[in-house]
């Protein structure tokens, strides 16, 4: 066989030892990925597993606070107690009228459910906010009914000295029971009361509220008659619940007023002048000494009005004084020509007289020589230094430095 057919298969076995090598490493690589992801299933199985744990204990916990809090274990045992003076009374009835007459057994249960049911019509009278003479009314039946089951049952006790009993112990018998009969509505009733004065005390704050609710409407009817009445028109001609009161007063005050509540005229009128007497005070406590002087400089340079403090500049359309802007007049020369042109002799006047105003050259500033000639910075300051300079008799800075 030729040399190059053992080539191939030499060729084609390394390429299936290559295809089987990367095989193996895939699976390996599928395998330790599977088992990454099954051990992070486990984490959070088994963490998810401690939060269910840990939150029914949570619920738990919030249970038996629930169960064993005072206000559970009175209601509770009250109704526990009930239960016990019924099944202590209902059979002493039961057998006192069937002793009678067979016939009779309903009387039994129907006086004593009558009380009962008449002590669930007062919680009932109290839940739908009934009228005070209608819980009364109940709770006096509910007694009665109670009171004469009780006699009945102290009379059964009593009779129950010729069944083995003594005087004595039939007596107490004869107590207890009309004890037990007359006790489990009176103890209903006690947690009817408790109940009730608890819901008033946990509902004290909403009936504050109510009554500074109606204090505010009051007080709004007697303050602003003309909205009210118009705020009750909307509402009288709007469908029924679709506009509420805030709505229909607040529409009402922009009928009325023009504005947002509690905003009229006058009050727009007030703010816009405070606004403007605070607005002249700043402007007033801006007059320094040194601005005063500069104003006092180009009134007595230009001979008018200019600068003068509190009128108005003649030459301005919108009255603005010198003080203004940067200037009192425009200005057109770029920077590079204000540090190349020479110093006006008429601009050194000007600020010889303003160091004169001021009371010396040392409180010339580039600000107030700039507002006294009408230049931009750096004209300014080769206009201070060279007053400056003739005056401490030291070369002028004519560069602007």
């Amino acid at each position: 066989m030729s040399s190059d057919w053992y080539e191939q298969r030499r060729k084609d076995e390394d390429a299936k030892a290559a295809r089987d090598l990367a095989a193996r490493a895939a699976a390996i690589e599928l395998a330790r990925e599977q088992k990454i992801k099954d051990r992070a299933d486990r984490r959070a199985t088994e963490l998810q597993d401690r939060k269910d744990r840990a939150q029914r204990r949570r619920d738990r916990a919030a249970k038996r606070q629930r169960d064993f809090a005072p206000g559970t274990v009175y209601r509770r045992g009250t109704l526990g107690l009930v239960a016990f003076s019924i099944t202590a009374s209902l059979p002493a009835q039961i057998i006192h009228f069937v002793s009678i007459h067979w016939m009779l057994f309903p009387i039994g249960p129907a006086l004593e459910g009558a009380a009962w049911i008449l002590a669930a019509g007062v919680a009932y009278a109290d839940e739908k906010r009934l009228a005070p003479w209608v819980r009364w009314v109940l709770r006096l039946l509910s007694m009665s009914a109670a009171s004469y089951a009780a006699l009945i049952n102290y009379q059964y006790g009593q009779g129950l000295v010729g069944h083995g009993l003594t005087a004595g112990q039939a007596q107490t018998a004869a107590m207890g029971l009309a004890a037990v009969t007359l006790g489990g509505p009176l103890f209903f009733e006690v947690r009817q009361w408790v109940l009730t004065l608890t819901a008033a005390v946990g509902n004290a704050k909403h009936r504050l509220d109510k009554k500074a609710r109606a204090r505010h409407e009051k007080a709004r009817r007697a303050e602003f008659t003309d909205v009210t009445r118009r705020a009750k028109a909307l509402l009288l001609a709007a469908p029924y619940g679709s506009l509420s009161k805030e709505e229909a007063f607040t529409r009402a005050w922009w009928d009325i007023q023009g504005a947002p509540p509690g905003v009229t005229a006058d009050v727009i009128a007030d703010r816009l002048q405070a606004e403007a007497d605070v607005a002249a005070v700043l402007a007033e406590a801006e007059r320094t000494p040194e601005r005063l002087a500069v104003e006092f400089l180009l009134a007595d340079l230009f001979g008018s009005e200019v600068g003068v403090p509190g009128k108005p500049s003649k030459s301005s359309p919108q009255g603005r004084t010198a003080l203004g802007g940067k200037g009192n007049g425009a200005i057109l020369s770029s920077p590079d020509e204000d540090t190349l042109k020479p110093l006006a002799d008429v601009d050194l006047d000007k600020v010889r007289k303003l160091a004169d105003a001021l009371g010396g050259p040392d409180r010339l500033s580039a600000r107030n020589v700039r507002e006294a000639v009408g230049c931009r910075n750096a004209y300014a300051l080769r206009l201070r230094d060279a007053v400056q300079a003739e005056r401490q008799q030291k070369p002028p800075n004519l560069n602007g430095a």
